[in-house]
């Protein structure tokens, strides 16, 4: 069974749903059946159920209110080859209030610099932000490049780990 709950946050509802206490999807959606349609086919098959996942929405809640390193104690798993899968932990290993470039995000998970673009390939695909924080790489040209969920969602997180937002 594939548990879901919804938690409000200033840029909107984000969901989250989980399989036996691991989290296997979040997006900052009020709809967890569009988390649900990106899983992989075998957890697909899995019934949707709403209710309280617990310590993954309490540590929302804990990030929403300042604690930003909340996210990091709740597990998270996601598909994906070797390749991504380092790419990912090295994703998760990035301090909130901080960002690295995607070349940065490469060269951490063991790639060379110029996997730059599987990096981009990787935050693209992220099931599970943002304790996946794919929001902390900007591209090495400027600005805040894209972002499943939008670019103003991606300028809160950031501002909200900065401290910049009240």
């Amino acid at each position: 069974m594939i548990l879901t709950q919804i938690v409000p946050t200033p840029v909107g509802p984000l969901a989250l749903l989980a399989r036996d206490g691991v989290l296997v999807a979040a997006g900052f959606t009020a709809d967890p059946r569009e988390m649900y349609a990106r899983l992989s086919p075998s957890l697909r098959t899995l019934p949707l159920r709403e209710d309280d996942l617990g310590d993954a929405a309490l540590a929302v809640r804990e990030y929403l209110d300042g604690k930003i390193d909340a996210l990091d104690r709740v597990p998270a798993e996601q598909p994906g080859t070797p390749t991504r899968q380092r790419l990912y932990e090295a994703l998760r290993a990035v301090p909130a209030g901080t960002t690295v470039s995607y070349a940065v995000l490469a060269e951490r998970a063991g790639l060379p610099r110029t996997a730059a673009r599987a990096a981009g390939s990787a935050c693209a695909q992220n099931l599970v932000a943002p304790f996946v924080p794919c929001h902390r790489v900007l591209p090495s040209t400027g600005g805040y490049g894209g972002y499943y969920y939008g670019t103003p969602v991606k300028e809160w997180l950031l501002a909200h780990e900065s401290g910049v937002t009240a």
